[in-house]
């Protein structure tokens, strides 16, 4: 049950059949940013790759009869038609072609006729058709799913494509299960069985022996979890991409002023970066603390290398110093990842907001939040965004309040200059009306003194880090591997497969809409207690892209829930 090794060992068998000799992969958008999350390009190089171009790209014409291509591409029309050009008129002298999925007959066929030099050695399906974050983490790069709370036509067909592929490299025919009342999530779960069901042969892995219960695959609806998404995340990798924005492993940090110009954009991967794979589910105060004592490591070595006074030293220099180098990049990156984080947190007050934000959504106090949150958005140091968000979270749980303000606040947002379509079109998406259950009810509160302040020893400048609240996916979950009833709130699509009060072993859980890296660590942290779970969404969220998804969800509807919100906005556009 690991993403990352799945998509690696199709990867090491494309280069495999190839055969000794150079190589150059001909890849699409999509299949680029699939390579390079698994793998680093020295990788590829150790491989005996040296190119790599793209189908879909003004490319030269220049003929290299000695090199073998392996094409990796999206089995798409626009990518068949490509490749048929390519066949008629070949530029390398031999051509391995892997389709990310699966492929239609009539399209290989296509293919077999434009190959009239005879230069095509294979053409196979392989099915790495998705994008893995970490080992327990997916992703299909859709930014927005649906409009009108309908699916697109394109990422529904995207992400049935994608899920089929991920239930394929992991060898898994599952129990498919769907949220009730969800419209998208029950559209998506009955393509996957159909979808299994035309490809039985395909999915006919093993029968489950002495009794073990089949695996399941959850389809999840956004709209039943607002509140994670809008949430400052504390934990390294969250906080990033919360910050900073984590797009295919990497980081932009080019508005960054001072940052070394190696730096300018940096590479998070756990399967490249052992100190990262080993800290990016660390909180922020524990991850200072563990860069400083790297950077005590590394300035200790950085004296020692300055030892040089005989051959044996020389010698000893020299083997050691591409390990000292790698370690040099590691250092600076995070110091330069970290001190950006640093700056914004305390720029934009992050403390602070996050401590109100968590206890909007943990503790029912309406009247004392209340007036913090006047408070707090009225300030101008305040990020108008982040004001936004805490409006948001405050709308979401006193939706239903009999002195609910929520227009009173949006007038503050609306002071500032601030645009405030986004709370009526957050309700819309996942007001009560929309949600399974009472969100909020679900929340659990952890001892007291552990929501008090936590002072991280160690390193100067951090305060604290707050974790009250605890996200729907693990009380699912919990509820899941406790054997619990879950058809009327989960039904099966394919019931027959269900095992009579037999919990699975295997879980991968889909969120339509989006997931979110506080997710992630809440199936890490199940993994490390024996379970096996596989997270994946349409994209991973931070609170500005779910921002985005609710407003592109909300274009065109007729807003029935928020009338009182809407006549107070009507000077925006919806």
């Amino acid at each position: 049950m690991n993403v990352i090794t799945a998509v690696k060992l199709y990867v090491e068998k494309m280069t495999n059949e190839s055969g000794p000799g150079m190589k150059i992969i001909l890849l699409d958008k999509e299949t680029t940013s699939i390579i390079s999350m698994a793998f680093s390009q020295s990788d590829m190089l150790q491989r005996e790759v040296y190119l790599f171009e793209r189908l879909d790209s003004g490319r030269s014409n220049e003929r290299l009869k000695h090199l073998k291509c392996i094409v990796f591409v999206r089995p798409t029309k626009q990518n068949v038609a490509l490749l048929a050009d390519e066949l008629r008129n070949p530029k390398y002298g031999s051509y391995y072609i892997y389709f990310s999925n699966i492929i239609p007959r009539t399209d290989i066929k296509i293919l077999a006729e434009c190959d009239e030099s005879e230069s095509v050695r294979e053409v196979k399906e392989i099915y790495a058709d998705y994008l893995c974050v970490n080992p327990n983490l997916f992703s299909f790069n859709i930014p927005t799913c649906m409009n009108r709370l309908t699916w697109q036509p394109e990422a529904l067909s995207r992400s049935v494509q994608g899920l089929t592929s991920v239930l394929l490299s992991l060898k898994m025919n599952p129990v498919i299960r769907y949220r009730a009342g969800s419209v998208p999530a029950q559209t998506l779960a009955k393509h996957i069985f159909e979808q299994t069901t035309k490809e039985s042969s395909l999915f006919d892995f093993r029968t489950y022996e002495n009794g073990a219960p089949p695996p399941l695959l959850l389809i999840l609806d956004r709209m039943d979890d607002p509140v994670t998404p809008l949430l400052h995340q504390w934990t390294y990798q969250a906080m990033v991409h919360e910050l900073l924005n984590i797009k295919n492993n990497r980081v932009d940090l080019s508005g960054t002023p001072q940052i070394p110009k190696d730096f300018k954009e940096v590479v998070l991967s756990g399967d490249q970066d052992e100190f990262y794979a080993k800290n990016m589910y660390a909180n922020y105060g524990e991850i200072g603390s563990t860069i400083k004592s790297l950077m005590e490591e590394f300035q200790k070595k950085a004296k020692d290398q300055k030892k040089v006074e005989s051959i044996s030293d020389m010698k000893n220099f020299i083997e050691t110093y591409p390990q000292f180098k790698k370690m040099s990049g590691t250092v600076t990156k995070h110091l330069c990842v970290m001190g950006e984080l640093s700056n914004l947190c305390t720029k934009r007050s992050l403390f602070e907001l996050s401590e109100l934000e968590q206890e909007v959504a943990c503790k029912a106090e309406h009247s004392a939040q209340l007036q913090r949150i006047k408070k707090i958005i009225a300030d101008e140091r305040i990020a108008i965004d982040d004001a936004l968000k805490l409006v948001a979270l405050y709308a979401l749980r006193y939706e239903r309040h009999a002195n609910c303000d929520t227009c009173g606040l949006l007038q503050i947002i609306k002071n500032r200059g601030g645009r405030t379509s986004l709370v009526p079109s957050l309700i819309e998406y996942a007001g009560q009306h929309a949600r399974q259950g009472e969100l909020f009810n679900l929340v659990r509160i952890t001892d007291a003194v552990k929501l008090t302040r936590n002072l991280i020893k160690g390193l100067k400048g951090v305060e604290n880090v707050f974790t009250q609240h605890t996200c729907l996916l693990k009380e699912t979950l919990e509820d899941i591997f406790k054997g619990r009833d879950v058809d009327p709130v989960y039904p099966a699509i394919n019931s027959e497969l269900v095992p009579f009060r037999r919990p699975p072993q295997e879980v991968v859980v889909f969120i339509v809409g989006g997931a979110t890296y506080e997710e992630a660590l809440a199936v890490h942290h199940l993994n490390n207690t024996g379970y096996k779970v596989i997270l994946g969404g349409t994209t991973i969220h931070n609170s500005s892209s779910f921002m985005q998804e609710v407003l592109a969800a909300t274009q065109g509807v007729q807003f029935k829930h928020t009338k009182s919100m809407l006549k107070f906005c009507a000077s925006e556009n919806f």
